[in-house]
């Protein structure tokens, strides 16, 4: 039986429902606030708490409260329009993160992820990137050179290379720790609405706008605002943004008053903005304020020689969430290592859980690896295998064949039985969201690569309380 872990907390029971099908897609076991009346460590063991836009103060403490210490510990997930967003985001910095509703699957994720990230050695300052290559350990030392300083960042990196978990150890590392990381994706949201979502709006200054709200600059306000995207920012809201490193100031949408901000800037690409700016589509100025002092990142395929560490790093985060691991042959290992890697360390994140899901009692085997992975012909990884016994174990070594048919006898039942329904469930979830990363959120892309019409895929988003209209088709 599976302990819950992620509790919701959300008075609008439509809203509750989608969050919880978002979770449950993610992987988690959550349980709506109204639900839960007590805690036991036989059926909870939270990792995190969603905070809703329609939860009232009172009842959020409440809930709180019974968690008892581990709500001082959990990662929180607060709705960007919730009454209390500002107030958690800055008691609870080191472990919050905004998120908007609707949910959309590639923002949600990310912001888990990058929790996780944070919150890993449970030290403040213990963030750093996982990989002993000699890249990595480039990044890492420049990350210490600048973390003290307010000077602004620029991270720049291919996709999925992790440029969201350098913000978050620059920040972590320095004297703003204790204050609000707020990150935005400039590309995620339309250009119309991205002033309104920097700066904030005043009420009536828009259809919509039925009450004043916060903009991520005052969410922000003593800590760090990260600004991922930043070369899909629209030309007009360049310049609005360069006046606010210029000078500091800003005023809400529809609003005469002034406000000042103390907040430091990291921003990142996956563009070369150089190249933008010889096109017209970025500002030189805002590309030099900016650039104070730019960090690049290398791709997964520039540090090979960090897979097995990287393979271990998310095998025991797959733990902390009650999964099983993904354990890879030495012929699996050999075609991963062949691997180009497009989508980097994200690309592989998403592989390890997939094949966990998979092969959750047996070893990844190269004939079970997607076929974009498989590079090392079926002899040479039964060869591969072979040594690696005879070199780790001193019992005797059965013959290949007889070995690998008890392994998939293991793989295919486990003695305690399984829920077929479930684990099929698992599978498909898995898969979708393996599409879903590798096209990088474009459902169009993802529904070719699964073999369905994009509608079949829009539903089964929708089943799971994942917004499919925010994502590129």
């Amino acid at each position: 039986m599976h302990k819950f872990d992620f509790l919701v907390i959300e008075s609008n029971a439509t809203r509750a429902e989608a969050v919880m099908s978002a979770l449950h897609f993610l992987g988690y076991h959550p349980q709506r606030a109204v639900d839960c009346l007590g805690v036991e460590e036989a059926t909870h063991a939270w990792q995190g708490v969603y905070v809703g836009s329609d939860s009232d103060e009172a009842m959020v403490q409440r809930q709180l409260d019974l968690l008892g210490s581990v709500a001082k510990r959990a990662a929180m997930l607060v709705a960007a329009d919730a009454p209390l967003a500002a107030h958690f985001m800055k008691s609870a910095a080191p472990r919050a993160a905004l998120v908007d509703v609707p949910l959309l699957y590639e923002q949600i994720s990310e912001a888990l992820r990058g929790i996780h990230a944070r919150m890993l050695g449970g030290q403040a300052g213990a963030l750093r990137f996982v990989g002993h290559s000699a890249p990595m350990l480039h990044v890492n030392a420049l990350i210490r050179q600048v973390a003290p300083f307010d000077s602004t960042v620029l991270v720049l990196g291919e996709s999925g290379t992790g440029k969201e978990m350098v913000a978050r150890a620059v920040h972590e590392q320095s004297a703003r720790r204790d204050k609000p990381f707020v990150a935005i994706n400039c590309g995620a949201i339309p250009a119309e609405l991205l002033e309104s979502e920097l700066f904030g709006h005043e009420k009536g200054s828009f259809t919509g706008a039925v009450s004043a709200r916060k903009g991520r600059f005052e969410l922000a306000e003593g800590g760090t605002l990260f600004l991922d995207e930043i070369g899909d920012m629209s030309l007009p809201m360049q310049v609005k943004l360069l006046r606010v490193l210029q000078e500091r100031v800003y005023e809400r949408v529809g609003g005469t008053k002034t406000q000042r901000c103390d907040v430091r800037i990291i921003a990142a690409t996956h563009r070369d903005l150089e190249t933008s700016i010889a096109e017209g589509r970025f500002r030189e100025d805002l590309y030099y304020r900016l650039s104070v002092f730019p960090l690049e990142l290398p791709s997964l395929r520039e540090r090979l020689e960090d897979l097995p560490v990287l393979i271990e790093e998310f095998n025991q985060r797959l733990s902390r969430r009650g999964l099983d691991v993904a354990r890879f042959s030495a012929g699996a290992m050999q075609a991963l290592s062949e691997h180009t890697w497009p989508g980097n360390v994200r690309e592989l994140a998403n592989l390890v859980e997939r094949m966990a899901i998979l092969c959750p009692h047996g070893e990844v085997r190269v004939s079970e690896l997607p076929p974009k992975y498989r590079r090392v012909p079926a002899g040479e990884e039964v060869r591969g295998a072979a040594l690696l016994a005879l070199m780790e174990s001193p019992r005797p070594v059965f013959g290949a064949i007889g070995q690998q048919a008890a392994d998939e006898a293991q793989r295919l039942l486990p003695e305690e039985g399984i829920d077929l329904k479930d684990h099929l469930a698992d599978i498909e979830v898995g898969l979708i969201r393996q599409a879903l990363d590798a096209a990088d959120g474009v459902v169009a892309h993802a529904a070719r690569l699964l073999h369905m019409q994009r509608t079949t895929l829009v539903e089964k988003l929708r089943k799971y309380g994942l917004h499919a209209n925010g994502m590129a088709a």
